[in-house]
């Protein structure tokens, strides 16, 4: 199950706490509210019963009341008895037959059927002496239902008024994590675009606190800011060291050259002063690489495009390589798959030192009589060549790590003039070049290494997507 996102369940648990919180605010309204009412309906009968005396006369020997005294005033009924119960004036609710006894200043509450009623009754002395009774009467049923469809009115407006607080409490979620998108989609950004100079740049507005995003932001900013020096320190001092390293390594050379020319030394001091040669060409070699990732971290490494026949440079560097196999005595045999007439816009000599590193690694790493296939082929908007090999394969675990400067994926093979810079550059060629490259391999099975580039030297940054998927 898919997990949801921080503003989601931010939305959800801001939403459940503001509904618990509205439905037991809700649920003790109600109680009371509905205690409130017919505490309201008892005392309005208890004040219009008391108030009903004052429109009652004599008038020709005779009790009357005013017209007043006949008014259905808040839904309660009057009526006027005489001493012996007889009825005498007033208005009986419809639905209630009951003829309960008179009790004088007690309020009670009778069901009759499916109804219940307030009833209140007062006696009241004439001016004549004579004793009459007044009795209000009023429904508690019909006061419970108006509360009722209260209630049932709020049951019904709850969902809408639990839609609205989420989608007010999204909205509002969304608000304060939008810093946090900014800050997510900068590390995206710079991950994508390798890009340290990149900053978020969060900076509050007028009037604003600062927040724990915003010091967040700030501080994320400042570590990028100390990464982005530290990075170009070190590319400088690569840099750098890889310049003055070339006199040194020069010389020693030069010194080798001079020294193999004397005819007097002996076998022993002409293999000492070879192996010193050797491995001086070898530490020359790394120093020219090193400066060429330097200068391309640095953006000083430009490419010199022109169109030329890929089919041909393929063939050529492969022939090359095969005559250093032959020359180590290794027994590696270079096969060519080439289509003829594939032309495109590059850079010769950076794409000539891109098949170079991808067959000699092939060769290096193919067991003896082994065969590295060579190929490469076009659909016309791009051209895709592979560099195939038996040899001893590269373990899963291994292949993230191989585009990156000195890793080996075989430690225990650390002779040669094998760096691990040169997957560096082909990847670095590749993608100079709008294009990509990738690496397919099983242990002591073998490994592909395939690389793409734009027929037209544009850079296809879709394209190039779905070709590495």
């Amino acid at each position: 199950m898919k997990r949801l996102s921080i503003k989601l369940r931010l939305t959800v648990l801001y939403s459940f706490f503001m509904l618990l919180v509205t439905g037991a605010a809700l649920t003790v309204l109600f109680s009371l509210g509905s205690r409130e009412i017919l505490a309201s309906v008892q005392m309005k009968l208890e004040q219009r019963v008391q108030e009903s005396v004052e429109e009652i006369r004599v008038r020709d020997g005779q009790v009357k009341p005013d017209s007043d005294f006949y008014s259905v005033t808040g839904d309660i009924y009057l009526s006027l008895y005489d001493e012996s119960m007889y009825f005498l004036y007033g208005r009986i609710p419809h639905g209630f037959t009951g003829e309960p006894d008179i009790s004088d200043g007690e309020l009670r509450q009778i069901r009759d059927g499916n109804l219940e009623w307030y009833v209140y009754d007062i006696s009241f002395r004439m001016e004549d002496g004579r004793t009459v009774y007044v009795r209000g009467i009023t429904s508690v049923t019909d006061a419970e239902e108006s509360f009722n469809v209260t209630v049932r009115f709020a049951l019904i407006l709850f969902p809408g008024m639990a839609l609205i607080t989420g989608i007010i409490g999204y909205r509002f979620t969304r608000r304060t994590l939008l810093p946090v998108k900014r800050i997510t989609d900068t590390v995206k950004k710079i991950r994508a675009d390798a890009d340290l100079s990149q900053r978020i740049g969060l900076e509050p507005g007028r009037g604003r606190n600062r927040d724990e995003i915003y010091s967040m932001a700030e501080t994320f900013d400042g570590m990028l800011g100390e990464l982005e020096e530290a990075f170009r320190r070190e590319k400088q001092f690569t840099s750098d060291v890889s310049h003055e390293l070339r006199t040194p390594v020069s010389v020693i050379l030069a010194l080798c050259g001079a020294c193999l020319a004397d005819e007097s030394l002996t076998e022993e001091q002409r293999s000492q002063i070879l192996l010193i040669q050797r491995k001086a060409k070898e530490m020359s070699g790394m120093i020219s690489r090193l400066l060429f990732l330097s200068r391309a971290d640095q953006g000083r490494q430009p490419l010199n495009r022109e169109q030329v026949d890929l089919s041909g440079l393929t063939e050529m560097a492969a022939e090359e390589q095969q005559m250093l196999a032959e020359e180590s005595g290794n027994g590696v045999k270079i096969e060519c798959r080439i289509r003829k007439g594939i032309t495109a816009y590059v850079d010769e000599t950076f794409y000539i030192r891109m098949l170079i590193n991808l067959i000699s690694n092939a060769v290096y790493y193919s067991g003896e009589g082994s065969t590295v296939t060579v190929s490469l082929d076009s659909d016309g908007e791009w051209i895709t060549g592979t560099v195939t090999d038996n040899g001893i394969g590269i373990a899963e675990e291994d292949l993230p790590h191989i585009w990156e400067r000195f890793y080996r994926a075989d430690t225990s093979r650390s002779g040669g003039s094998h760096s691990g810079l040169g997957l560096s550059m082909v990847k670095w060629i590749a993608e100079a070049h709008g294009g990509w490259v990738k690496a397919e391999s099983k242990p002591e099975e073998g490994s592909v290494f395939t690389f793409g580039m734009p027929a037209s030297g544009e850079k296809r940054e879709v394209q190039k997507t779905e070709k590495q998927d």
